[in-house]
């Protein structure tokens, strides 16, 4: 089960960072930009976002391919964790409830895999 949660965290995360680094699709990105903007934050600062968001899936990765329990699992769940946090942060005082509600999953799953 670990293991199935473990893969949603990285298929998410290497698609939202992707958008976030990249900007690759259009519609996601400019939406996800307008979010960082109605925040105070700048394009920078989304890219930043996006580089954590795929180090905690790249290293989420190395634990499920060396299938034994060791630091990458506690680091990437860990990162992925802090940028949920702050996710819900912003979304709780800018925004509605329910933008909320992707940041709360991928919380409640890191926080699974680090039980």
């Amino acid at each position: 089960m670990k293991e199935i949660m473990i893969g949603l965290l990285i298929a998410f995360f290497t698609f939202a960072s992707s958008i976030k680094i990249l900007g690759w699709q259009k519609f996601i990105f400019e939406t996800q930009l307008a979010f960082f903007h109605k925040y105070g934050l700048n394009r920078t600062m989304m890219f930043l976002v996006g580089i954590i968001e795929l180090t905690g899936a790249i290293l989420l990765l190395l634990s499920l391919m060396n299938s034994t329990v060791d630091w990458s699992v506690y680091a990437g769940a860990g990162l992925i964790a802090v940028t949920s946090i702050g996710a819900i942060f912003f979304h709780f005082r800018f925004d509605k409830f329910s933008d909320s509600i992707p940041s709360l999953v991928t919380l409640a799953l890191s926080m699974l895999i680090l039980l």
